[in-house]
């Protein structure tokens, strides 16, 4: 089943599992999309068809927080927010080889048809659409690097486009990386904020990700067994120390946008 973090009339906060299609496509595989409509469909007795709009998504391999609009009012100013910018959405990966402690990545990218996947090219170039995004390392580990990101646009497959041109594609990444049959892809979408859509409180939720080479990290994201601290279930399950070093995200000098196009 689903892990479902949050629900209320107007919006709903799951976690979706790596290798789960967002929403419904051609092969008929399981999708998130449907499997919350059917949860919310049992869990409320509803007949007929749910109402759930589908905000954002993420990358079929990648596991990690979701938000559904209950409402199509919700599903508007979600929407909204997402065009403006005022969502958050940071991810947990783990990187091939030792990136730097912080950096920005700016890049424009292209859909490549002959190798189906992203690539950098000249701003310039028709088609190109500006990627901006940035990385806090928190560890170094094994030849390979334990970072947060944090994502100025949105774009397909960008944290996997940009962090492979820039010389560290993901751990078990098979399209943009060197992973191999039997890798999970190591990104994961580790902390959700928005405004809700009708109370207007700011929201937000964290999720942590675990095994294959995240237990690698193990120690950095989970708490001390022998920790005898109470903590709130919305509270983030992650050491003190790499707290801090996500937060410096917050010292990143803003990027105008609408200049850079």
């Amino acid at each position: 089943m689903v892990d479902v973090l949050y629900e209320d009339n107007h919006v709903l906060v799951a976690v979706k599992p790596p290798n789960m299609l967002s929403q419904a496509d051609e092969t008929g595989d399981s999708d998130l999309l449907t499997v919350l409509k059917e949860y919310i469909r049992e869990k409320y007795h509803k007949p007929g068809n749910v109402y759930l709009g589908l905000v954002h998504r993420l990358d079929r391999p990648v596991g990690g927080l979701m938000v559904f609009a209950r409402t199509s009012k919700a599903a508007a100013r979600l929407s909204a927010q997402m065009r403006e910018h005022q969502m958050g959405r940071e991810y947990l990966c783990v990187a091939m080889g030792e990136t730097e402690d912080r950096f920005t990545l700016t890049d424009y990218l292209i859909h490549d048809p002959v190798r189906n996947r992203e690539v950098v090219c000249e701003a310039d170039e028709k088609g190109a659409k500006l990627a901006i995004l940035h990385g806090r390392c928190i560890d170094r580990r094994d030849g390979t690097s334990l970072c947060g990101i944090r994502l100025e646009t949105g774009r397909k497959h960008q944290i996997r486009a940009q962090m492979c041109a820039a010389g560290h594609p993901l751990w078990g990444d098979n399209r943009y990386g060197n992973g191999i049959p039997g890798q999970q892809i190591a990104l994961w979408g580790y902390r959700l904020t928005f405004i809700h859509p009708v109370t207007r409180e700011k929201m937000r939720f964290h999720s942590m990700p675990d095994g294959n080479v995240w237990n690698l990290y193990a120690d950095l994201l989970t708490i001390p067994e022998d920790l005898d601290e109470k903590r709130e279930p919305e509270q983030i399950h992650i050491r003190e120390e790499v707290v801090q070093k996500l937060e410096e995200f917050d010292k990143f000098p803003p990027i105008k946008v609408d200049e850079l196009l």
